[in-house]
């Protein structure tokens, strides 16, 4: 791995890379047949995959388990850290049984809810909101996931960040506001599926139109 600072635009598309490297079966894998995999610009691949792994050979491409190795790595998938859910409600208790945050490095470890009795977990525990701080502080956890109402999104915000949280993903509707230091991923299943709705009506206009 390349040593100095890989810009945060990078880092969001090295998991793309990692899916994908995993599945590659040859000794080589070129930058020109990852971006054509992926339908990326092979330019913008060569210059992320040349600032995670020094091994690239011009016209030739990367040892594919190097740059797996590599990749790995960099989004510190060699060592499982722990995050938490904070609203325990149906997605929340969803994101905590699904297992393939494992082969990303993560293992949620805990919710938080306003009402904990009512969001049972039977492997993970559900704690109250006030428990957050010392809990977060106690097993040094610093990622967080928000499934809460639109409603009650910055002040849940706020809490997380008050308890050590200092990368959020927010699966709520509204936007939230944290200090500069924060890292916030905002996951808006809505408006993706009105995004998906129009990319499907302009291909059908377009079939008709052929």
């Amino acid at each position: 791995m390349r040593n100095g600072t890989i810009s945060k635009a990078t880092i969001g598309r090295l998991p793309l890379y990692l899916q994908f490297i995993r599945t590659v079966k040859t000794e080589m894998v070129s930058s020109a047949t990852v971006a054509r995999h992926l339908g990326l610009g092979e330019v913008q691949v060569r210059k992320d995959l040349a600032s995670v792994c020094p091994a690239g050979m011009p016209k030739i491409g990367y040892p594919t388990e190097r740059l797996l190795n590599d990749l790995e790595a960099v989004l510190g998938m060699k060592q499982t850290v722990p995050a938490v859910v904070v609203g325990a409600g149906k997605l929340g208790r969803a994101l905590m049984a699904y297992d393939g945050f494992r082969e990303y490095g993560l293992e949620i470890a805990a919710a938080f809810d306003a009402c904990p009795s009512d969001a049972f977990h039977e492997k993970k525990p559900v704690l109250t909101m006030e428990q957050m701080p010392g809990w977060c502080r106690e097993h040094d956890v610093h990622i967080g996931i928000l499934t809460v109402p639109a409603v009650a999104a910055q002040e849940v915000a706020d809490q997380m960040v008050n308890s050590g949280i200092t990368a959020i993903l927010s699966f709520a509707s509204a936007p939230i506001r944290v200090p500069a230091a924060v890292t916030v991923k905002h996951e808006n299943i809505a408006l993706s599926l009105a995004c998906l709705k129009i990319a499907a009506s302009m291909a059908d206009q377009t079939t008709e139109e052929d």
